[in-house]
């Protein structure tokens, strides 16, 4: 089985000038409703953006799950591929307590990576939208001085 696309990648897009049109009309005194578009432009870009960086995350997580699915799947076939049904011998007894233990040190690795690769998507997409909340923050501070003066 190879990786497949992953299930939920679909385009983001904004409208800017759709948004603009629909609200440009409303025009309130003391208010720039060109920034305040301009703003919440930049914010809906801002979100758009923090979503590419969680889904290409979710994708590599979602590929890295599936191979290591595949790895696993493959290992056990071929351990099941050995001949059974003899008496167990002490040397067998434990090769085969080193292979579980060996096994389980895998999958606690496998499962720190994956955890790995969901934090840096999701650390990603919380830069994105702490900056742009800065900058609005700044934004509004700066126009409000504007106004005040």
């Amino acid at each position: 089985m190879a990786a497949q696309n992953f299930p939920f990648a679909f385009p983001l897009t904004f409208d800017a000038d759709k948004l603009t049109e629909m609200f440009g009309a409303a025009k309130l005194p003391g208010v720039d409703t060109d920034a305040v578009m301009a703003a919440q432009k930049k914010n809906v870009e801002a979100l758009i953006e923090a979503n590419q960086v969680v889904i290409a995350g979710y994708q590599d997580l979602y590929k890295r799950q599936v191979a290591l699915f595949e790895a696993a799947v493959a290992e056990t076939k071929d351990k099941l591929s050995q001949p059974q049904g003899q008496p167990l011998t002490a040397d067998q007894a434990s090769q085969s307590v080193e292979a579980m233990k060996t096994a389980f040190e895998k999958a606690a690795a496998d499962v720190k990576e994956l955890a790995e690769v969901a934090q840096k998507a999701n650390t990603g997409a919380f830069e994105i939208v702490k900056a742009r909340a800065e900058e609005a923050a700044a934004e509004f501070k700066a126009a409000a001085e504007k106004t005040a003066a």
